[in-house]
């Protein structure tokens, strides 16, 4: 809630002073670029972020970089109108001429989502081309706060007028209040564990220690809990967004989409036209995601063992004993000679032959000179942002995942691979924090997790999408995903950093060495893979960024 002075200052920079779903405007990008990213690790929103820490802010030359303070409300506001007419005149002339997609990719936006569930944000990740989205982290920020004495979960209106309401609210408060309960608890425990050394900044050692317990408590948070995101994307990735959010089975996602269109209608209307819900493009293209999904589920009824909430008939819900079951990856299909592929791409730019020639050359070589054109593209990396040629795209991997809902969230964010999960459930146990498995707080965690699988056990029977709202992100979900060795050597490089969540270090290493097995020849491609231990992962980082902000003060 901001003042009425508040308001004005907020008007000429953002679309809507209320509502949970607005843009950002009138700002040059080096600001918007700061914002976001501090966006992610802020409890603000991102108008409050904006008036506090850019606007009243004399470090930031809010008012030299953006200029044009002085100028009437009435005047920028006519000026604006006219740039977004002209604009509009001019794409919707070249859209109607030519019908290019390609110039929907001209403009862009930030567009700032607030307020919205965990599941829904992990919709909006999945739209991979065109779009950067950035969502608020579950380990620099407590989730524990209560506004107007709730606990912030999205009510769900299906559920809310359904006879699961009471159950709903019950199970989410309690995952909540555990998730409260503990966070002080195991915060001791860390401090035991990982003591403080006297040459180690306090800040970094705080921030440290705080990724470390909340990696460890934030599986007790349901799939409904409340986060924002900030989404930059061209104008064709929001139209495709747009429509497939208002074509989706969740009145949340529905609702996202009939908003995000409101207000980038404001800013970019050329860009997102086709994107109205009535507009026969939009129209036509909810009919088509109605009709396929029907399609799919009648074929998948028809072919198989019946399944019976995600698990076949010979397998019951209850077979799974509590918190047992673990990480697994299967690497289920592969390129068979991604060796010699990878090999004769390489070759390809540097000599005049075709690439099937020169995939025949390669099978003809023996394993010291195919080693030795291998070598040629990667010798000289020096660390993992030094990224390998496109020859890498060469091979493919699929593989099948079974881990929590949390690390699903980390993993899924990878634009370039082609993944697909299963509705969440409880079905498949859930993960125990080894931090607390001979701990008196044990108990507490599991008994949450018991409340949570038992209410959506009882909701899914009638209302299987909407139940996923209450499953805790310690739950396993199972997914697959098909990428490429390249994109694979950036997933598994990145994600078993020290600063890593434990349970995805794992799983990245996992996946490094089933293709190693598999390929010993493509072993020199993980070089930068961190497989080392550490105990405070992220301590050396936030060390450095605590030692830099001193001497930049």
């Amino acid at each position: 809630e901001f003042s009425e002075s508040q308001k004005r200052i907020l008007e000429r920079f953002v679309t809507d002073t209320s509502s949970n779903v607005f843009v950002l405007r009138n700002l040059p990008e080096v600001i918007k670029g700061a914002l976001f990213s501090r966006y992610s690790r802020s409890t603000l929103g991102l108008r409050s972020l904006l008036l506090k820490e850019f606007i009243l802010n004399e470090e930031t030359a809010f008012d030299a970089i953006v200029g044009g303070q002085n100028q009437p409300e009435d005047e920028a506001a006519e000026a604006q109108s006219i740039a977004i007419k002209k604009a509009q005149n001019f794409y919707d002339r070249i859209l109607d001429g030519y019908g290019d997609d390609s110039i929907g990719e001209l403009g862009g936006a930030h567009l700032a989502i607030e307020q919205i569930s965990m599941l829904a944000a992990k919709v909006i990740q999945d739209a991979r081309v065109g779009g950067s989205p950035l969502e608020k982290s579950t380990r620099y920020v407590y989730f524990d706060q209560k506004v107007k004495g709730e606990y912030l979960f999205y009510r769900e209106p299906v559920l809310m007028t359904s006879a699961y309401r009471d159950l709903y609210v019950e199970t989410c408060n309690s995952l909540f209040e555990t998730y409260s309960f503990l966070i002080p608890k195991v915060t001791q425990i860390m401090e035991e564990l990982f003591p403080r050394d006297e040459e180690v900044l306090r800040s970094a050692y705080t921030a440290a220690l705080r990724a470390r317990v909340l990696d460890v408590l934030r599986g007790l948070l349901p799939a409904g809990t409340l986060t924002n995101m900030g989404v930059y994307g061209n104008g064709r990735f929001f139209q495709a967004l747009i429509q497939k959010l208002t074509a989706h089975n969740l009145a949340e996602l529905q609702e996202i989409g009939r908003k995000s269109y409101d207000e980038l209608s404001k800013v970019m209307p050329s860009f997102v036209r086709r994107a109205d819900p009535s507009h026969p493009n939009s129209r036509a293209m909810s009919r088509f995601y109605e009709t396929m999904q029907a399609e799919i589920r009648l074929v998948a009824s028809q072919h198989g063992p019946k399944v019976v909430h995600g698990l076949s008939q010979k397998e019951q819900p209850g077979a799974i004993p509590k918190g047992q079951s673990c990480e697994s990856v299967r690497l289920i299909d592969y390129t068979k000679d991604a060796p010699i592929r990878v090999a004769a791409a390489l070759l390809y730019s540097a000599t005049g032959r075709e690439l099937s020639d020169l995939m025949d050359y390669c099978r003809t070589l023996n394993a010291e000179e195919l080693a030795r054109i291998l070598d040629s593209a990667c010798s000289a990396r020096e660390n993992r942002r030094h990224k390998s040629p496109r020859a890498l795209e060469q091979a493919f991997f699929t593989f099948e995942l079974l881990s929590d809902f949390g690390v699903y969230r980390d993993l899924q964010r990878h634009r370039m691979l082609t993944q697909e999960r299963q509705l969440l459930s409880c079905d498949f146990g859930y993960f125990v924090p080894q931090e607390i498995r001979e701990t008196e707080w044990l108990d507490p965690y599991c008994n949450a997790m018991g409340r949570a699988r038992e209410a959506f056990d009882t909701i899914r029977e009638e209302l299987p999408e909407e139940a996923q709202y209450v499953v805790p992100m310690a739950y396993r979900v199972r997914w697959y995903f098909h990428i490429n060795l390249r994109a694979l050597q950036w997933l598994v490089e990145l994600r078993s950093c020290s600063q890593g969540h434990p349970t995805y270090r794992y799983l990245a290493h996992e996946m490094a060495h089933l293709i190693c097995q598999q390929f010993p020849e493509f072993e020199r491609f993980f070089r930068f893979a961190d497989y080392e231990g550490y105990d405070l992962g992220r301590l050396s980082q936030e060390e450095r960024a605590a030692r830099k902000s001193q001497e930049l003060s």
